[in-house]
């Protein structure tokens, strides 16, 4: 099965359902709990697979630092006025 769509799909609205978590263990069980709820097909393996793979993507963005997508572009535009 290609996992691929179904990470994209999670990491897309990791802003709405983790809103406000900062702690890398809550996003985990947050994502967890996506995925049991939305994709409960997937197996335990492939669970943990989607799991891992939009931790990564969400570390990649800096979501767990403040400065994923729009928030270091507001920075900049500040700075700039």
């Amino acid at each position: 099965m290609d996992l691929r769509p179904i990470i994209t799909e999670i990491a897309s609205q990791a802003d709405n359902f983790l809103d406000g978590v900062t702690d890398r263990q809550q996003a985990r069980a947050g994502i967890a709990e996506f995925i049991t709820m939305d994709y409960p097909q997937l197996n335990a393996t492939d669970r943990k697979t989607v799991s891992d793979h939009v931790m990564a993507v969400l570390e990649d963005e800096s979501f767990f630092n403040g400065g994923y997508a729009g928030h270091s572009f507001d920075d900049e535009s500040e700075a700039e006025e």
